[in-house]
């Protein structure tokens, strides 16, 4: 039988209710043990508690360790496929590191749950016996890291939390699901998609995410001038636009070489240089601004602090985020 190793990294997939406090808690960290008799009907699974922590303590720095530790199953010629288990808040973000730094033409498969092991209707269970049905399926070859999440597939490029605690949370706006799991196959609607891949040591950059918002004030940026910052993402308004206010805060930042990613905070849609007004898309194209289109803020910044392990030139940069 296929073998696949299964990372438990922690998350509401590893956590219990507990009656005396009314609260969501982490369990005892081999609570993914009882899961396998479930799985065992369609693979050999290794059982890997790794973590067992809350999504929101995720860090960049973890999901490189994390990595590492992903790639050495890949490496091992019996595994067919990884799945991952993470908690939700940060699921996309690590699942999009992943799909950047691995090459592998083996599946990672990455999942979690929104409801509690003890919860009615607990979505973990499905969630991974759907992921090491996913994992061992041929079609999954060569499509990077995906995530399985409510019967269905997404690119992690593309899949990003759209509720705070319905099962269907996980959605790909504007590109929708690369396929779909029924009771008896696994479906995929499109061919693999293009891949990228960089080869870091390390993921430590300081990148912080700002989001524009109508009268911000450039006093609260002053922390981007200070010694530290390798580089910001900044989450524009519409089509890539900002408050006039902080534009001195992008020119100083353009000065001293330090990218500054644009993403728009719109979900469907793309950044361009049309407007050539104080503070619009054209201007910020023309003092070096990085136009980055497809990605979320999140995902901007998972990639630009990957992207600056392996180079710090601006226009290098820029072709990375034409990707």
């Amino acid at each position: 039988m296929t073998q696949v190793a299964v990372i438990n990294t922690g998350g509401t997939i590893a956590m219990g209710m507990d009656a005396e406090s009314d609260s969501v808690k982490p369990t005892d960290e081999h609570a993914m043990e009882r899961l396998i008799p479930l799985l065992e009907k369609y693979a050999n699974v290794k059982m890997d508690h790794y973590l067992n922590i809350p999504s929101p303590h995720m860090t960049p720095e973890i999901m490189y360790q994390l990595a590492q530790r992903v790639h050495h199953y890949l490496e091992d010629k019996s595994i067919a496929g990884v799945v991952v288990t993470h908690g939700t808040d940060t699921l996309e973000e690590t699942a999009y590191f992943l799909d950047l730094v691995e090459s592998s033409e083996k599946p990672v498969i990455v999942t979690g749950a929104m409801r509690s092991s003890n919860e009615l209707g607990a979505d973990g269970p499905v969630n991974l016996v759907h992921s090491v049905r996913t994992a061992v399926d041929p079609s999954s070859s060569n499509r990077g890291t995906i995530v399985v999440f409510n019967d269905e597939i997404h690119a992690a490029r593309f899949v990003t939390k759209t509720h705070t605690s319905n099962v269907a949370t996980f959605q790909s706006p504007q590109y929708g699901t690369i396929g779909q799991i029924t009771h008896k196959q696994i479906k995929y609607y499109l061919p693999p998609l293009p891949r990228e891949h960089y080869t870091v040591d390390k993921a430590d950059a300081s990148v912080p995410l700002i989001k524009a918002t109508a009268g911000m004030s450039p006093e609260w940026l002053k922390f981007l001038l200070e010694p530290g910052i390798d580089g910001v993402v900044i989450e524009a308004l519409g089509q890539g636009n900002l408050p006039p206010s902080i534009m001195p805060v992008i020119r100083e930042l353009s000065s001293r070489k330090i990218p500054v990613v644009m993403v728009s905070r719109c979900f469907n849609g793309f950044v361009q240089d049309t407007y050539g007004y104080e503070g619009g898309g054209k201007q910020l194209k023309e003092l070096g601004v990085i136009f980055s289109n497809g990605l979320n803020g999140q995902k901007a910044r998972i990639k630009l602090i990957v992207a600056l392990e392996t180079s710090r030139d601006i226009e290098r940069l820029k072709e990375y985020f034409s990707f």
